[in-house]
């Protein structure tokens, strides 16, 4: 089932269901190492990404961490 979700403040239909399979649909290279998710302003820790179920409308940031100065 496809919803729409704003994800990194750009509106995006997606047909995963909670953050992992988001995450996994998205394909990022290397996840789930270095990413940091919210949903709706919450931060999501990756040993909850399997429960974390979305929800049409969602705002979700996805961010990874990069080395360097």
């Amino acid at each position: 089932m496809t919803i729409s979700v704003w994800l990194n403040g750009a509106e995006r239909p997606v047909d995963a269901a909670t953050v992992a399979a988001l995450v996994a649909e998205l394909a990022i290279p290397g996840a789930p190492r270095g990413l940091a998710v919210a949903v709706n302003g919450a931060v999501v820790p990756c040993t909850h990404w399997t429960a974390c179920e979305l929800k049409s409308g969602d705002a979700i940031e996805i961010v990874r961490a990069t080395q360097g100065g």
